[in-house]
C-alpha cells in the first residue's frame, strides 16, 4: 500500500495538508471563535478542532485510500481495525487545552501507520509555522517556517551535562515528581525540567534539545503516533515502563499505557528510573 508513494513524495504532500489544517486552526483562532464543548470523556473539543479535521479527513483519503482514525472520529471497533496493514492516525489539534489558554503549545499530528507501529509522522506547528517529518527512511527533518529544511538527531546523554526531562504543562505532574527525585538523586550533574504541550515535546527530543519525556498518565495513540515516527528516524524511541516498544492498534482501547519517550535510547535508562 504504502510502495504507491515514496517517502519524500508522500511527505511533502502531508507537509501541505498539515499547513492547510493549521490554516484553518488560526483561521477560527483569528475569528475568536474559542467555544468549547465537552466529549464524553470530559476532554474539550473547539470549532478549530473540527475544522483541521474536516481539512484531514476530506485530503489523507486522497493520498492514500486507507482508513482514518482520528481523535475527532475513533469510533471503531477493534473486530475491524485489527484487520488493517496500514492507516492514517491523526490528532486535527493535539494540545486543545494550550489552544483554549491562548499560547502556541498546539499541533497536528498525522501519522501513516504500518500494523502495530507508525511508519512516517508529521507534526506541524501553526503559530511559529515550523513542521517535523520522519521516516526510517527519510531520517528526521525539521521545516521552518522560514528557511530550508534542516536534519535533526537527537542526543546522546553524557555524564556530567545537566540532564533535561520533558515534562506536561497540565498532566501527570505527581506521578513524575518521585521519578524526577530519583534521577536528580542518581545523576551526576543537575536534572533540569521544562514544561511543554502537545506532542511538541517528542519533536523537542528528535531535535536533540532534552533527554526524557517521562508520561505517566493518559495519552491516546493519536497523542504520539506522529511525535514517534519523527523521534524513531531521529534515533530516538518511545517505549513503556517495561521498557518495551510502545504498540499501537493492539487492543479495543486506543489509550496508551504510560511510557518513556528517550533520546537516547541506548543508554540503561533502568539505573535513573528504577524504584
Amino acid at each position: 500500500m504504502v510502495n504507491q508513494f515514496d517517502d519524500a513524495q508522500l511527505g511533502e504532500a502531508l507537509l501541505s495538508l498539515a499547513r492547510e489544517a493549521g490554516a484553518a486552526i488560526m483561521e477560527v483562532r483569528q475569528g475568536l471563535d474559542l467555544s468549547v464543548e465537552h466529549k464524553a470523556d470530559d476532554s474539550p473539543v473547539t470549532a478549530a478542532d473540527m475544522a483541521a479535521h474536516r481539512v484531514l479527513a476530506q485530503g489523507l483519503p486522497k493520498l492514500l485510500s486507507i482508513p482514518v482514525v482520528s481523535e475527532e472520529d475513533c469510533d471503531i471497533p477493534f473486530s475491524e481495525r485489527r484487520q488493517w496493514s496500514h492507516y492514517w492516525l491523526i490528532d486535527p489539534l493535539d494540545g486543545t487545552k494550550e489552544f483554549i489558554a491562548g499560547n502556541d503549545q498546539f499541533c497536528i499530528n498525522i501519522a501513516l501507520m504500518e500494523r502495530n507501529a507508525p511508519y512516517l509522522g508529521v507534526v506541524h506547528a501553526p503559530v511559529s509555522g515550523d513542521s517535523y517529518l520522519g521516516s526510517s527512511q527519510l531520517g528526521a527533518w525539521k521545516y521552518p517556517a522560514r528557511g530550508k529544511p534542516v536534519p535533526v538527531r537527537a542526543r546522546s546523554l553524557q555524564l556530567n551535562r545537566p540532564l533535561v526531562a520533558l515534562t506536561s504543562h497540565r498532566h501527570g505532574q505527581a506521578a513524575v515528581a518521585p521519578l524526577l527525585q530519583r534521577m536528580a538523586e542518581r545523576w551526576s550533574a543537575p536534572v533540569e525540567t521544562q514544561p511543554m504541550g502537545s506532542a511538541l515535546k517528542i519533536c523537542h527530543l528528535a531535535e536533540g534539545l532534552g533527554d526524557i519525556y517521562p508520561r505517566l498518565g493518559p495519552t491516546s495513540e493519536w497523542d504520539t503516533g506522529a511525535p514517534h515516527a519523527i523521534l524513531n528516524a531521529a534515533g530516538g524511541a518511545i517505549v513503556g515502563t517495561d521498557f518495551q516498544p510502545l504498540e499501537y492498534n493492539t487492543k479495543e482501547s486506543l489509550l496508551n499505557p504510560d511510557f518513556y519517550a528517550l533520546g537516547d535510547p541506548k543508554f540503561q535508562w533502568t539505573q535513573l528510573l528504577d524504584a
